[in-house]
């Protein structure tokens, strides 16, 4: 009846360039070390250990240039003779400054250094990475999940981040990662996917930081090249990116202020500074994850297509080897760029965008067992759900109706499963006496973090054909309920001090379960639900900084925050709608 599973599907080493660029110098058998629960070496000269383990990971240094710039630096590599790795040793500053420039400006580009990209030293390169997850992987215990990233800024002086992971669900994989040295287009990439696939390769893809990609991770009538979309397009899409990075260190990518102004939680750890700290922000329609899911109804209603059904999880984003999601255990982002309190305060306009990156996210998966062939499997038929850090566990069934006392029986999420689907998929054609559908849904805490404060259902709709969109709480803690006009939980008074970052521990509950009905269900309108589940108010990392270092409290980050879980959704299509499909069939 499967597992809640924690992990991290996006952490960076020294062998990605921008982190090697600021001095981390942990490796990929740190990263691994780390999730186990080890402690491993920060460049701040600290050590950091998680609190607790993670249960699988996959490391995704970048693809362009993957592992070279360590090798730039040391003189018993192959690439110590090399223009660059000569440039870069010279005491001439300006020749080092120029080198450093033409690598920097060959990955913009898009246009590499031959020398460093040659076929059988990424091969080499690549097979090392392989065989380090084969070393760790422990299956039932610790999962290593083989993967890179994609790195696409959408081409020369775009700035925009069209990034993807690449995960493959077992130890079978190409030669070399595909790069955005090949192309930066998202469709070359699904097209060299489709084609791994052909050979027997399984993998898949997971967009992140559609924050900051300013519209175009979701473009509503386009491709990434100006062409209509279409079905074919749709389906291509579908089968290679089932899953989208929800919330990261650079910000959420739910919604946006702009986009969901009746959402009372919409600002939660928004960053949509395209180049952090100049002053260009990132378009928010297109950005962000329930506009796309929006959009693809709008585009199933008008086009009889949707390429945005999809799922989501959480990740990191770290570029020191080490998941950074743990609020009171935060070490920043990326090497000397944000390593010490001080740092990620910053004292330049360039540097305040640090102090809003988010410690966050994990990935939650329901998965028969910790292996890599259930936790990918999982994530491609999108039974996978998101938190902020915290490890909530979350569950969500859709019917049309339940049995009325189902949630006490011991034996409900069998019943869940042969009566309803989980979390990611399609409500099946309501039966004759169905009279609009039904979600379960059951959120535990972490144990280890703050109790939980209410339950929510986002639900998407069309209506004549707008895209709408409405909040409910459905389950309150302390025994308060909903009111049923402004469907919001009271305030249950949870508070937490400033002083000591201590944190409520009278209210809210260790778990809220309920069944809810959609009470404005319309049959003819095509619809999505997912739910947020919301823990009581915490510190913020910022306000632990400032605790431990005596620093004033940041003036342009709130002081708390509420940490949150996010399902994948679940969709509903007319009667009408499927008939006129399998009509088409």
């Amino acid at each position: 009846l499967r597992t809640a599973y924690f992990g991290e599907l996006h952490v960076h080493t020294m062998n990605s360039p921008d982190a090697y660029q600021l001095n981390v110098r942990s490796n990929v058998r740190d990263a691994y070390r780390f999730a186990l629960g080890e402690a491993i070496d920060h460049s701040s000269g600290v050590t950091i250990q998680l609190s607790q383990p993670l249960d699988f990971i996959a490391v995704t240094d970048h693809a362009e240039y993957m592992a070279i710039l360590p090798m730039l630096a040391d003189p018993d590599s192959e690439l110590a003779s090399s223009r660059t790795a000569r440039a870069l040793a010279s005491e001439d500053p300006e020749q080092v400054r120029k080198a450093q420039f033409e690598l920097l400006m060959s990955m913009g580009e898009g246009k590499p250094i031959d020398a460093l990209v040659e076929p059988t030293l990424r091969n080499r390169i690549w097979e090392h990475y392989v065989e380090l997850a084969r070393e760790y992987y422990r299956p039932g215990e610790f999962t290593t999940l083989i993967g890179y990233e994609w790195t696409s800024a959408g081409g020369p002086d775009n700035g925009v981040n069209l990034h993807r992971n690449v995960l493959f669900r077992s130890d079978q994989v190409p030669a070399h990662p595909y790069s955005s040295f090949d192309s930066y287009n998202p469709e070359d990439l699904w097209q060299w996917m489709d084609q791994q696939r052909a050979a027997g390769i399984a993998l898949l893809a997971i967009p992140h930081n559609a924050n900051l990609s300013n519209g175009l991770m979701f473009s509503g009538t386009q491709t990434f090249d100006g062409r209509p979309m279409d079905a074919s397009y749709a389906e291509q899409r579908l089968r290679n990116e089932p899953v989208v990075e929800i919330t990261q260190i650079k910000g959420s990518s739910e919604t946006h202020p702009a986009l969901s102004p009746n959402d009372e939680w919409a600002g939660f750890e928004i960053l949509d500074d395209l180049l952090g700290g100049t002053g260009a922000y990132s378009e928010p329609r297109g950005s962000y994850v329930r506009d796309a899911w929006l959009t693809g109804l709008k585009l199933e209603e008008d086009e009889d297509y949707n390429p945005y059904r999809f799922g989501v999880i959480g990740s990191t984003d770290s570029h020191n080897a080490a998941s950074q999601m743990e609020e009171n255990n935060y070490h920043g982002k990326i090497g000397d760029a944000d390593g010490t309190p001080e740092a990620r305060r910053g004292g330049s306009f360039i540097n305040k965008h640090h102090i809003r990156y988010s410690a966050s996210g994990l990935a939650g998966v329901w998965a028969e067992s910790n292996t890599r062939e259930d936790i990918y499997d999982a994530l491609a038929r999108r039974e996978v759900f998101a938190t902020t850090g915290p490890r909530i566990s979350l569950r969500v069934f859709g019917a049309w109706q339940w049995p009325e006392a189902v949630l006490d029986a011991h034996d409900w999420v069998e019943q869940a499963y042969r009566d309803g689907v989980p979390m990611g998929r399609e409500l099946p054609a309501p039966n004759g006496s169905a009279q609009a559908p039904e979600l379960l849904i059951w959120a535990v805490k972490d144990p280890a973090s703050a109790w939980l404060q209410r339950v929510q259902v986002i639900k998407g709709w069309l209506d004549k054909g707008q895209p709408s969109e409405q909040v409910y709480d459905v389950a309150c803690a302390d025994e308060l309920t909903p009111d049923p006009v402004t469907h919001r939980c009271p305030d249950n008074g949870a508070t937490v001090s400033l002083e000591t970052c201590d944190f409520d521990k009278h209210r809210g509950d260790t778990q809220l379960k309920t069944r809810w009905r959609d009470p404005d269900f319309q049959p003819a309108q095509r619809a999505f639900y997912y739910v947020r589940v919301l823990e009581n108010p915490t510190c913020r990392w910022s306000t632990w900084d400032s605790l431990r270092t005596g620093l004033p409290l940041a003036t342009d980050v709130p002081p708390t925050i509420q940490e949150r879980a996010y399902s994948s959704p679940i969709w509903y299509r007319p009667v009408a709608d499927r008939q006129l499909a399998d009509t088409r069939q």
